[in-house]
């Protein structure tokens, strides 16, 4: 194989949509990306470690391991299972220098809006394994402008096909 060849495997992420007295907003985690020099915007999301291929389970526990809000297997939509089969279901954020595929996820939810204010600024992350995370929720409807993340953009293009193309199950 010529040139270099990052092996990462297969990931999960999650758009987290939270309506509240008739505004939708975004979870995101903030942490440093030592690649990028910056502190950076991003979904919460995780890698399958020893998971043997339970994406939505690695889901629901990066979310809560990330951000704290605990979510219910049977509420995530796989955006990605929208996709072509041909695809395989997951999209490659750089098939060029990386096999990493990512399985995007969606949680929609209606919280009241001191929930929006509890998760806003607060700390999480598995101390024991370096992760320090800054919990942020910012608007959707600006989410789009708030970070260059691949994944965010990814997670948005998908949820609005789908959303447009009557795709989506409806909140319950």
């Amino acid at each position: 194989i010529p040139g270099i060849v990052f092996a990462r495997g297969p990931a999960v992420t999650v758009l987290i949509l939270l309506s509240s007295e008739g505004e939708t907003y975004a979870v995101l985690t903030e942490q440093v990306r030592v690649p990028t020099g910056r502190l950076v915007l991003e979904l919460p999301a995780g890698m399958l470690d020893a998971d043997k291929g339970d994406f939505v389970g690695t889901a629901v526990r990066e979310v809560e391991e990330e951000t704290g809000i605990h979510l219910k297997l049977g509420d995530m939509v796989d955006l990605t299972a929208f996709l072509d089969p041909s695809t395989g279901g997951r999209v490659f954020p750089s098939p060029g220098g990386c096999d990493e595929e990512i399985s995007v996820f969606l949680y929609r939810g209606c919280v009241g809006k001191e929930i929006i204010t509890q998760l806003q600024g607060k700390e999480t992350g598995l101390r024991k394994h370096g992760e320090l995370i800054k919990v942020h929720v910012v608007p959707y409807k600006e989410l789009w402008r708030m970070t260059a993340d691949a994944k965010v953009l990814m997670a948005i293009a998908l949820y609005e096909m789908a959303k447009g193309g009557g795709l989506l199950p409806l909140k319950t």
